[in-house]
């Protein structure tokens, strides 16, 4: 009776069994230091390698991984970027852009999660890191609105609009209106700018203005308007624009 061979395992010409591929003890000692010194102690094609394990298990990973990292620029980039470019790399199926977008969705709900558990105003870096988090790689502009209730609490949060690589339609009465619907008392307005620098725009003053003109005599206050970008963020608020 034959004994059934170990994935990785095979023979030669003369009959004498292979060694396992070489990257397979590589992936094991990526697990050992991610299990001992945490993921700070990997590089970010290092991490890849690791998301993409289980997608691609007989394949030596670093040199698509290092792909990946020049083509996108780092890590968080890599997960956020639309499904349509990661197919364009080679080497990366479905199963692989399936298990990029998984970590993707998994990081923005751990983020959302710790938003909605305390009050906005208290917590405004775990607010910055998910909206940098939701939209700040996308390819086209979005338009999103936290809505929160009198404990500045989020009750809501919705992406009101998607346009194009640079330009979102915004109805500022459309924006009170569903603020009115879901009795939220506040908002904060996030959209981000592709181009990656999150320099507000006179178009993105004005348009701010006129939410805040429809919304505060109906008793809704405007916290905010974030914007964000591959570079970081910009608080029209912080920058004293509102």
């Amino acid at each position: 009776m034959l004994e059934k061979k170990r994935e990785g395992e095979g023979e030669t010409e003369g009959g004498l069994a292979e060694a396992p591929p070489h990257y397979y003890g590589h992936r094991e000692r990526l697990r050992e230091r991610f299990r001992e010194a945490g993921a700070e102690a990997l590089s970010d094609y290092e991490l890849l390698e690791a998301v993409l394990f289980r997608a691609l298990p007989r394949r030596d990973l670093k040199p698509l991984a290092k792909t990946l990292i020049a083509t996108f620029g780092s890590f968080a980039e890599v997960i956020s970027a639309p499904e349509a470019r990661l197919a364009q790399v080679k080497g990366l199926g479905p199963a692989s852009i399936t298990e990029l977008k998984l970590v993707q969705a998994a990081a923005s709900r751990l983020i959302r999660g710790e938003v909605k558990k305390r009050p906005v105003l208290s917590s405004w870096s775990a607010v910055l890191d998910y909206c940098r988090t939701a939209q700040a790689f996308e390819d086209r502009e979005q338009f999103r609105v936290l809505f929160l209730d009198k404990r500045n609490q989020v009750i809501a949060d919705e992406v009101q609009q998607t346009g194009t690589v640079d330009h979102t339609p915004v109805y500022p009465r459309e924006v009170v209106k569903r603020a009115l619907e879901l009795s939220a008392t506040a908002i904060i307005l996030v959209h981000n700018h592709p181009s990656g620098d999150p320099t507000p725009s006179r178009a993105d003053i004005q348009m701010t203005q006129q939410i805040i003109t429809v919304a505060n005599p109906l008793g809704i206050s405007v916290h905010d308007h974030i914007i964000v970008g591959k570079q970081g963020h910009a608080s029209l608020k912080g920058l004293k624009l509102i």
